[in-house]
């Protein structure tokens, strides 16, 4: 039996033992309690000197005072019936994001935010911006705390998604990347581990808001105050480099926490980066490959020249096709951000620019961010707001333009957002409609349609019959091959699981790859269960295996030698199961094997 202590989130168990004691017994005795039957459970074992225990508080308690063997009932069906916010998890993964430290950005965009305490385009007051900030935008800290964060609240913490947000990616420096990543894995293989460094970490400077004020966006005039205000507090700290001396890693030594993290507790099964077009080509396609990335948030905007140079977004249509052929061609899973009213535009514009996405064999994005400008103090677009050169739609407007995408979004892709998530009072003009995506859906609805894309059909927590699943099939064409959607969904069309398959017609960027058809994601939805762990769930049904199995089918049938997959680093073991070949980067397999089970 664990002893009684104070946990780690500041909890003093041993002071609460003897109260909290019954609450969890009564608690593992009805694991199927309603939430009202819950609530009223917990106020009948109230603290002493009142108050109530917090859920994480009940964890913690089941956990300190002796577990299943004192309680009788499994952890993980203990933690379940208790779970918070159980939708951060339905998706099959436990999200993990992370803000890169502010630094200079190579973009003018007259929307973006100059909050200089915050990577640029973040504002302090955003959520994970506040996390970022507490942790010092250590990666480290960052990483490991998030993950205790979950653990307190009954998440599983086996299969992590990262993602790594703030500024443009790509124009860090190779070293600090390298550091980034690599310290994001250590705190992964550590957690995982039981193991906690966070009295070593935190080398970044701490006085960000207190050494920076806000920029004013009508003083800006593309003099890019941002840069020349961060430049210069870098400076100081750091000297000319803006690093400091402990962010720098080797790639042998990003490698290692790779390596390790292929058999972790807390395994990456997705690393998501954020960079521009016009700072995407092959040299930098392979760096975000080197560094485990699975998946790319591209920052497109809109696909009108003349809206991108009003905005003075920095590079043009043509690049942002360039940097789709690159990026699909390397497998990566392609998230684009899509802005609605930028300076210039129209709501007829904005819709047409969607539906072209997808109409388009250029673009084909696997899943997007729809973002209504909205204007904040310190960007640019103050200055053209108060000319009256710039008005936001009024929410009338602005539905019926999210809601026509709606009707275009097709069945391949996931419509991951439909709004920033500034705070109300950072906000000067445009919308203060937190949940636009729902009041679309119920335009929709009042018309007799609905949504079809990922997110709208994906099964979450609801059961299903496995006999019953339906194998389905979509393809079409991109500017540099075949793409086939294979997913298995049930008879009223939710979406159990899916896989991406490219059949390329272009020569391969890397000797890996040639060859190959390219697996570039296999997603099992259901909640998200700990690696191994059994149970009746989505994930732990072989839909996945099933759908690789189909996927070698569709290749060898259509005359490619092998199938390679652009594996993450915490997958990598998965695949080697399923008679992948391991790789430096690019897992593979010989289609006239048959796969061996392990």
């Amino acid at each position: 039996m664990r002893s009684a202590r104070r946990t780690d989130h500041g909890f003093d168990l041993a002071a609460h033992a003897d109260e909290l004691a019954p609450l969890v017994a009564a608690l593992a005795a009805a694991p199927a309690l309603d939430a009202k039957a819950l609530d009223r459970l917990v106020r009948r074992h109230a603290k002493r000197g009142g108050g109530l225990f917090r859920k994480s508080e009940i964890i913690a308690g089941f956990r300190g005072l002796g577990g299943t063997e004192r309680f009788g009932a499994s952890e993980d069906a203990f933690v379940a019936s208790l779970r918070l916010r159980p939708v951060r998890t339905l998706s099959g993964v436990t999200p993990v994001t992370l803000l890169t430290k502010p630094y200079p950005c190579p973009g003018r965009c007259i929307f973006c935010p100059n909050d200089v305490r915050m990577p640029k385009s973040y504002l302090a007051d955003e959520p994970g911006a506040q996390r970022a900030e507490d942790n010092r935008f250590d990666p480290y800290l960052q990483a490991w705390n998030r993950l205790r964060a979950y653990r307190q609240i009954g998440h599983p913490t086996s299969k992590i998604e990262l993602i790594v947000l703030g500024g443009t990616w790509s124009h860090y420096p190779e070293p600090y990347q390298r550091w980034f990543v690599k310290r994001t894995f250590d705190a992964l293989n550590d957690f995982g581990a039981g193991r906690d460094a966070r009295a070593a970490a935190g080398a970044a400077p701490a006085r960000w808001r207190e050494a920076l004020r806000a920029l004013d966006g009508r003083a800006l005039g593309g003099d890019r105050a941002y840069n020349r205000a961060i430049g210069a507090f870098l400076e100081r700290e750091h000297g000319r480099g803006l690093l400091h001396a402990s962010e720098s890693a080797t790639w042998s030594e990003l490698e290692a926490a790779q390596c390790e993290n292929e058999s972790a507790g807390a395994r990456c099964v997705g690393l998501s980066l954020e960079t521009r077009p016009d700072e995407v080509d092959a040299v930098e396609a392979l760096r975000m490959r080197r560094l485990g990335a699975t998946k790319v948030q591209l920052g497109v905007q809109s696909l009108s020249d003349a809206v991108l140079e009003a905005n003075r977004r920095g590079h043009d249509v043509a690049q942002t096709r360039r940097a789709f052929a690159v990026l699909r061609r390397f497998g990566f899973k392609l998230q684009i951000h899509y802005m609605l009213n930028l300076l210039g535009s129209t709501p007829e514009q904005d819709v047409a620019g969607f539906e072209q996405l997808f109409r388009d064999p250029d673009f084909q994005p696997d899943e997007l961010k729809l973002y209504p400008c909205m204007l904040v103090a310190s960007a640019e677009l103050m200055r053209h707001y108060e000319a009256g050169d710039w008005r936001p739609y009024d929410d009338a407007e602005l539905l019926d333009v999210v809601t026509a995408c709606l009707k275009l979004a097709p069945e391949t892709l996931r419509l991951s957002r439909v709004i920033r998530d500034f705070s109300s009072h950072d906000i000067v003009a445009g919308t203060h409609t937190a949940n636009l995506r729902e009041w679309a859906e119920r335009r929709l609805a009042a018309e007799g349609l609905r949504c079809r894309d990922i997110r709208a059909r994906e099964i979450r927590g609801d059961g299903f019959d496995a006999d019953a699943l339906e194998l389905r099939e979509a393809a079409f064409v991109t500017s540099i091959g075949e793409e086939r959607f294979v997913s298995f969904e049930t008879p009223d069309r939710q979406l159990v699981g899916f896989l991406r398959l490219l059949l390329p017609k272009t020569p391969a960027p890397h000797p890996e790859l040639a060859g190959a058809a390219l697996i570039r994601e296999v997603h099992v939805y259901g909640a998200s269960l700990a690696v191994g762990q059994s149970g009746d769930a989505a994930q732990h049904a072989g839909l996945g295996g099933r759908l690789v199995e189909r996927a070698a089918e569709i290749a060898r049938e259509a005359g490619y030698a092998s199938l390679a997959v652009i594996s993450a680093v915490g997958t990598r073991e998965w695949y080697r199961r399923l008679g992948f070949q391991c790789a430096a980067l690019y897992p593979r397999r010989d289609l006239g094997e048959v796969p061996r089970r392990r």
